[in-house]
């Protein structure tokens, strides 16, 4: 039988291309909404963020300048936020205890880590179970400070020329005190020995805290502690004061000369602090901790207490904290690894 004239049947594979086309534009549609459903989600939370208490993980032993800089940052915050920051400590390793604490929390807005120099120096001192910069959303720095070369009352030396005498005529023999290895309390007193050919030996502490009670007690003779951990005692007279170890006098001892000044043209080291949160945490979290955290920052009664201590108030952006963290990471990588400084894991 001839066919012709007969319309030949339409076939199928056409038919089965326009209904997978139909099947991936309905899946694209869901997937559209599924992400639109998770903005709105996301900016909700972020709208009624916080509504319970926010950890405030602190690498050192209470007393310390980082726990000073936490604590009055943490009074301020919680005004803000209208939900309690309570600090906690988690000292030792050089803070990595408490940053692998926070690396493993829920990236919720609801766990925090103080972040110091530490946070730089510690992945070429010692082998960690996280990375210090992937691992982390960083948010805003919070404070700059000298340190501050400070002696116990009996140690004989009462200026920086009269340290190094002394010392050169005693190697490896004077304890000097640090709040950990790696720090930059520990990092100024190498660069110190470093540029003046004197020899000491370390006494590393948990924290600033102890390592200055120590100091006090007269275990150790000589620390290059954090300003807001010894500038007190330095005022009261449980500790003498020689010298600031940053480029210019500092503000709130402004009789005490640098050490650059006092006979070791060039020194010249800084410490910092700053916040971060476990990575992941959303954008729009993280915007409103920056936010309420530099709005502290700038609060009058927040920056005189800080000042007075000796801490510089800084505030930054997100990308501003993360570029410095990444810089500060390569610079003291680079320092540690040529010094052949080794790490404890205490």
């Amino acid at each position: 039988m001839q066919t012709i004239g007969r319309i030949a049947p339409t076939p199928t594979r056409p038919r089965a291309a326009r209904k997978g086309g139909g099947h991936n534009n309905r899946a694209l549609g869901c997937l559209a909404s599924t992400l639109l459903l998770t903005a709105c989600v996301t900016n909700t939370f972020a709208q009624t963020y916080p509504t319970k208490a926010i950890r405030f993980i602190v690498g050192f032993a209470a007393g310390g300048s980082n726990d000073v800089v936490a604590r009055a940052l943490a009074i301020k915050l919680s005004e803000i936020i209208g939900q309690p920051v309570v600090v906690e400590n988690r000292g030792g390793a050089n803070t990595s205890i408490a940053t692998e604490i926070v690396s493993r929390a829920a990236p919720d807005g609801y766990t925090i880590l103080l972040n110091a120099p530490g946070h730089a120096t510690n992945a070429a001192l010692m082998k960690l179970n996280f990375d210090p910069a992937r691992d982390f959303s960083f948010i805003s720095k919070a404070s700059e400070a000298q340190n501050v070369v400070v002696v116990h009352p009996s140690f004989p030396p009462r200026t920086i020329k009269q340290l190094i005498a002394f010392s050169k005529t005693r190697p490896n023999t004077i304890n000097f005190a640090s709040s950990g290895t790696g720090t930059t309390v520990h990092l100024s007193a190498e660069l110190f020995q470093f540029m003046t050919g004197v020899k000491w030996v370390h006494v590393p502490y948990k924290g600033g805290g102890p390592a200055a009670i120590e100091l006090i007690a007269g275990q150790t003779s000589i620390m290059f502690a954090n300003m807001p951990t010894a500038i007190d005692y330095a005022r009261n007279g449980r500790l003498r004061a020689l010298a600031v170890t940053g480029a210019q006098r500092a503000p709130a001892v402004p009789d005490l000369p640098t050490v650059a000044e006092s006979g070791v043209p060039g020194f010249e080291v800084t410490t910092w602090t700053g916040v971060s949160a476990p990575a992941k945490t959303p954008r729009a979290i993280i915007d409103k901790l920056n936010a309420d955290i530099n709005r502290a920052l700038k609060s009058p009664d927040l920056n005189a207490q800080l000042t007075s201590q000796g801490a510089d108030p800084v505030g930054s952006t997100p990308e501003q904290y993360t570029a410095f963290v990444l810089e500060e990471i390569v610079k003291w990588g680079k320092v540690i690894r040529a010094a052949g400084i080794k790490g404890d894991q205490q």
